[in-house]
């Protein structure tokens, strides 16, 4: 290690014993130079009285913890409450899920079940494929936008049913909520929530109209001139709801093109299939009638589902029915057990969800 030396016209900065000991204690550090970080490296470096001008290395004290403020621990509720709001908004609509089915069920819902029950088992098992498609197919798309783990059905079905017996979208609030809890597997959920919920509309209103499409010309001599042009006021309605998402449908929906293209036809598979299936499971209740005739009425069914103005919809469609098909007591005592069926299946899967709840806390 160099010595010091002086500058001209200076003296010089240490006597030889001392600059011998500076050799020293440099070799020193320069051998053990991994024990020491360099200058800057989170030390602080501090001149000691009557040292040398070197800068001795001396480890800083940890800065003392700042006492938290009054004002800050005032708003820790606010704070956990912000936070449990998903959860809330999930059990208050557990609990009204739980009220509606009560409600349908003291109000008769299962008095359809004393009908006489289709004695075909081929009933029942497209009976349970058209129950389960909706939830399915939701799964479906929400798998391939976020990964959702199998679990995920218990949420999927429980906004079904939160639809049937709650309010309409009050499933998709449930849903939003249940995802809002788990941040870990979805980041923004409300994006993906909205945007299948408008695109299922969307999909339920194309088919509509291509219904309507079909069906005013045949029917033009069934109807009076009123209900043809209601439902010709109907079909302009539909256009007019779905118009503005299509012209803003860079500023109302988040997903990429390629993904709503997609989950549209994943929407419009489900309505489809839901309606062969309740056909399907309609001409096994009552196999005197042609297959084909069950799918005319049960597009009539969603047709007559999402017309708006129409008043009374379960009553417009039991009478086209019966017009339709006939045997009209035969006919009202199935519709009565099909939508029975349905209630109790809702009634079983809750029930069931709650044992499960009780078991797995992540539900």
């Amino acid at each position: 290690m160099l010595k010091p030396k002086s500058l001209p016209g200076e003296t010089a900065i240490c006597d030889d014993a001392a600059c011998n000991g500076t050799d020293a204690a440099g070799d020193a550090l320069t051998r053990g130079r991994g024990a020491f970080p360099e200058k800057g490296a989170g030390l602080a470096y501090v001149d000691l009285p009557g040292a040398s001008a070197s800068m001795t290395p001396t480890i800083a004290q940890p800065a003392a913890p700042i006492a938290e403020s009054p004002e800050l621990a005032g708003l820790e509720p606010i704070q956990t409450i912000k936070r449990r709001w998903p959860a809330l908004l999930g059990a208050v609509l557990s609990l009204l899920m739980v009220i509606g089915l009560g409600r349908e069920l003291f109000d008769k819902g299962l008095a359809g079940l004393t009908q006489t029950a289709p004695g075909s088992p081929i009933f029942y098992l497209f009976f349970a494929v058209m129950y389960l498609l909706p939830p399915t197919m939701d799964y479906v798309i929400f798998r391939r936008l976020w990964r959702i783990p199998p679990t995920g059905m218990v949420a999927l079905h429980r906004k079904r049913i939160a639809n049937d017996v709650v309010l309409g979208y009050s499933g998709e609030a449930y849903f939003y909520a249940w995802a809002r809890q788990r941040t870990k597997m979805v980041a923004a959920p409300f994006g993906a929530v909205k945007d299948v919920t408008i695109l299922s509309a969307m999909a339920g209103n194309a088919i509509t109209l291509a219904l309507l499409a079909l069906a005013l010309p045949l029917a033009s001599e069934l109807l009076t001139p009123a209900q043809f042009k209601t439902g010709l006021t109907a079909a302009g309605v539909i256009v007019a709801m779905s118009l503005p998402f299509l012209v803003f449908s860079r500023r109302v929906f988040s997903l990429q093109r390629r993904e709503l293209w997609w989950v549209f036809m994943i929407h419009c598979l489900r309505l489809v299939g839901g309606s062969l299936f309740i056909a399907i499971a309609w001409h096994f209740a009552m196999p005197g009638i042609a297959l084909g005739t069950w799918i005319l009425l049960a597009a009539a069914r969603m047709l007559v589902s999402r017309l708006p103005f129409v008043p009374a919809k379960d009553v417009l469609f039991a009478n086209f029915a019966i017009l339709l098909i006939g045997q009209g007591q035969a006919m009202s005592d199935m519709l009565a057990f099909v939508a029975a069926l349905t209630l109790l299946a809702h009634v079983v899967l809750i029930a069931g969800f709650a044992l499960l709840g009780l078991v797995k806390k992540d539900l």
